[in-house]
């Protein structure tokens, strides 16, 4: 019985390895090309379970596979994985949830007070300008509103963590009881009542069909504070062209960017990359040395849990929170 990994990449695969060898599966890592789709799904042809990150998984991908039992996505987003096809093909799914609260929580803040202070400008000015401000517009938050778009596990870390910075935190989730924003502290709002009152805001929702594209050309226009824009969450959650345009219409005061509409960004993308109130990083808020070790023991654990017919927290789709 085979365990794969069918999109390689971490540094170690040895607890994987070990935990599914001494339970009786062969565990293999492909080692072929990132787009190699074909050549994954011929490494994977009798396998009953598999580990994965962005490989699409579709009715043509599953159809291919006819003893996978279970797959675990490394991780928390789930938009490559069609859920509908998995139930047809009798696919359990689960995903990676909560292991990184701490650390994409910890990321968009010090995006946030990297924005806030124009961190991105010092290192031109340090010598010429030594003693002055990089910029005019360098804010403090405790006279600010944060906006949170999502009150999940992430969210909510990071609502928690901002409470003493900001003087208020307004925060949108429709999915979300009412009692979860009163214990953390947040007013609970619409997205454009959001979008008008806050001087700072943190994306922390899921991509799909209602998120997509959130962030558009009239989501910016009812921006009325010239906020801070900061995405850790995914990047078609926000329209790259639209903030671009937002950033030289001066409707937004930066932004602090994770992921992008394009991953790794292409040169399509250079333009806001490489705009002066832009700070970029490449897709690692998740990552911390803990963070990172639980991802990969919890997704191995609930692949296992998976097959064996046990019910697992993280299984998808996801129970109502």
């Amino acid at each position: 019985m085979n365990i794969v990994v069918i999109d390689p990449g971490y540094d170690s695969y040895a607890y994987e390895k070990r935990l599914f060898e001494e339970n009786g599966f062969d565990f293999k890592v492909f080692d072929g090309g990132h787009h190699d789709r074909e050549g994954k799904i011929a490494f994977a042809s009798k396998a009953v379970g598999a580990l994965l990150r962005w490989t699409q998984v579709d009715d043509a991908f599953l159809g291919q596979l006819p003893e996978l039992k279970a797959i675990v996505r490394y991780g928390v987003g789930y938009e490559n994985v069609d859920l509908e096809a998995t139930k047809r093909h009798g696919v359990r799914v689960a995903n990676v949830q909560s292991y990184a609260n701490h650390a994409v929580s910890d990321h968009a803040l010090a995006l946030l007070l990297s924005c806030s202070r124009r961190l991105s400008f010092w290192q031109h000015t340090l010598k010429d300008d030594f003693g002055k401000p990089p910029a005019t517009d360098v804010i403090e938050l405790s006279n600010k509103t944060l906006g949170i778009i999502g009150l999940g596990r992430i969210g909510g870390t990071l609502c928690r963590k901002a409470q003493p910075l900001f003087e208020q935190v307004l925060a949108v989730d429709p999915y979300i009881p009412v009692e979860r924003f009163e214990s953390l502290g947040a007013k609970q709002c619409d997205f454009q009542t959001l979008l008008h009152e806050s001087d700072a805001i943190s994306i922390h929702c899921n991509l799909t069909s209602e998120t997509q594209n959130l962030f558009n050309d009239r989501a910016f226009s009812m921006m009325a504070k010239r906020p801070i824009l900061v995405n850790t969450a995914r990047g078609p959650v926000v329209n790259a062209k639209a903030l671009l345009d937002a950033l030289h219409d001066d409707i937004v005061h930066s932004a602090g960017l994770d992921v992008y509409t394009e991953e790794p960004p292409g040169d399509t993308l250079e333009p806001l990359l490489s705009h002066p109130r832009v700070i970029a990083t490449g897709h690692y808020a998740w990552y911390s040395i803990r963070s990172s070790e639980e991802l990969q023991k919890r997704a191995a654990n609930n692949l296992l849990a998976l097959l064996r017919g046990d019910e697992v927290e993280d299984e998808l789709p996801e129970k109502k929170r």
